[in-house]
């Protein structure tokens, strides 16, 4: 049962996790920079770079020992390597060649993008190919066809992620960053008619485009203002949340079906949304299919999914050397390095 330390510095979080056999996770120590950012209406990469400098001995550290764990106990370090920020990435590579020199263990590359969908793998042990997974958060949108050891990215973004487009237009109605849990909790609180906006399908496709939504967010409330009828920001917030969503799980069903699998994962950050995760275990109940998705605090960008996607490679002894380097453009591409169950 292998005993893996995960380091996760993609972007704005400083994460390190401990996690035994896939399952268990001793420890997940996340240290957020939204207070950085949140000036500034999205992430700064130097300063990304420089807060992830500050706090990655401490946050590993703390991982440690709230796992009741020495860098001797464990059985390897898996640290995202891309995609991702270059200069952030580069703190969390070179905090895990250091450890892995140090303590004379061996070391993973895990794509951020794979830990992403491994984290499905962490709460639900039936999470198996053949499935079909949507990927959504800040930088990503996907739809990926597990099969076997394999993937196949079915759709994906032509512009702007679904949670970019979401703190895009939380930006312009000023309502701060991160946008996707402001836009969220305030669309809970709309009446009965939100703002109608078009849902951009590219039918015959399952690609995505989300650039056009938030333009239609803008020209919607400037028309409003020019009318002197000032749209009500729960109003805006409730209809982009129910066009990006109706695109979402549009998508995704005819993906689950078209391709014939009864498995379905989310993951990433948007996969915390609760109207996606209502109307999807809706579809679910509809047509079917078994729905797994991670809890809220698996969504989110974390070192436990990173430990966790890295689990059967430890099992296999196939380590990387201490040549890994970042690789901010990194794709999923071919072999999925699935975990056991």
């Amino acid at each position: 049962m292998p005993l893996i330390l995960g380091i996760e510095t993609s972007c704005d979080e400083t994460a390190a996790a401990v996690v035994e056999d896939v399952h268990e996770v001793r420890s997940s120590i996340v240290a957020s920079q939204h207070d950085t950012h949140a000036p500034f209406g999205g992430v700064v990469p130097e300063l990304a770079a420089r807060d992830h400098v500050e706090r990655i001995d401490t946050v590993i550290g703390d991982a440690l020992a709230a796992a009741g764990t020495k860098p001797r106990d464990l059985d390897a370090i898996a640290v995202t390597v891309g995609p991702g920020l270059a200069g952030a990435l580069l703190v969390g590579i070179s905090a895990a060649k250091g450890m892995a020199v140090a303590a004379g263990l061996p070391l993973v590359a895990v794509n951020h993008l794979e830990a992403h969908i491994a984290s499905n793998s962490i709460e639900h042990a039936d999470f198996v190919p053949p499935a079909v997974v949507l990927l959504v958060s800040g930088g990503h949108t996907l739809l990926v066809h597990l099969t076997g050891e394999r993937f196949t990215v079915l759709g994906e973004t032509v512009d702007d992620a679904v949670g970019e487009a979401y703190d895009k237009v939380a930006r312009f109605l000023g309502l701060g960053y991160p946008g996707g849990p402001v836009i969220d909790a305030l669309a809970r609180d709309a009446g009965p008619g939100p703002l109608d906006l078009p849902r951009a399908m590219m039918d015959g496709s399952y690609d995505f485009s989300f650039s056009g939504l938030k333009t239609a967010v803008v020209q919607a409330v400037k028309k409003a203002d020019a009318r002197g009828d000032r749209l009500d920001d729960a109003e805006v917030a409730a209809g982009f949340q129910e066009a990006a969503v109706d695109v979402l799980v549009a998508k995704t069903v005819a993906a689950v079906r078209d391709v014939g699998v009864d498995r379905c994962g989310v993951a990433g950050g948007v996969a915390a949304n609760s109207r996606l995760r209502e109307r999807l275990e809706s579809e679910a109940d509809s047509y079917g299919f078994a729905l797994r998705m991670p809890s809220p605090g698996l969504c989110a960008d974390n070192a436990a999914m990173v430990a966790a996607a890295a689990d059967a490679r430890v099992r296999d002894s196939e380590f990387d050397g201490l040549h890994v380097a970042a690789q901010p453009s990194l794709r999923l591409d071919g072999v999925w390095t699935r975990t056991r169950t």
